[in-house]
């Protein structure tokens, strides 16, 4: 007979779910990065890169609260989120719409992580793990804040030039 599943199961898959993602996501950093055409833009897509492997020390520091191994499961989420990501690379690199292309497609990585870590972060106090619960609500902070930034880049230029073209 199986072993039932439980909450702490649903949460140790939920978090191997986003460390998967967190790793994928600082490799696309830095394309995002390159292929910006705006300053501000690039610096935001190279900070929330430092941000990211803050994220994932975190994560393994959860991981080792549970006593277990830090490891990732395949996020077809994030796969598809990135794919399209790259896809708006491809059709619009050097034309006046990049940016916003780029901003939605950083927009949507930020949402799906603030969804997973709003998630983790109500399990974790419902199982009583209050040193994993500051863990993820710092990282859950950071996510927000970087959809907020991202949203005042979109509406100081971006948006705007790409209308413009």
């Amino acid at each position: 007979m199986t072993k039932e599943k439980t909450l702490e199961d649903l949460f140790h898959d939920t978090l191997k779910d986003i460390y998967y993602a967190e790793r994928k996501i600082l490799k696309a950093l830095p394309k995002m990065a390159r292929a910006a055409s705006s300053p501000e833009l690039k610096v935001a897509f190279e900070k929330h890169k430092d941000e990211t492997e803050g994220q994932i020390d975190r994560l393994q520091q959860v991981f080792e609260l549970m006593g277990k191994r830090a490891q990732g499961k395949t996020c077809d989420a994030i796969e598809g989120i990135i794919a399209e990501g790259e896809e708006i690379i491809e059709s619009f690199k050097g034309t006046p719409a990049i940016d916003a292309g780029l901003i939605s497609s950083a927009q949507a990585v930020e949402h799906y992580e603030i969804t997973r870590y709003g998630t983790l972060k109500r399990w974790a106090e419902v199982l009583g793990l209050k040193d994993a619960v500051k863990l993820l609500d710092e990282t859950l902070e950071q996510e927000s804040n970087t959809d907020k930034a991202l949203t005042e880049l979109a509406d100081a230029s971006a948006n705007e030039l790409a209308k413009a073209a």
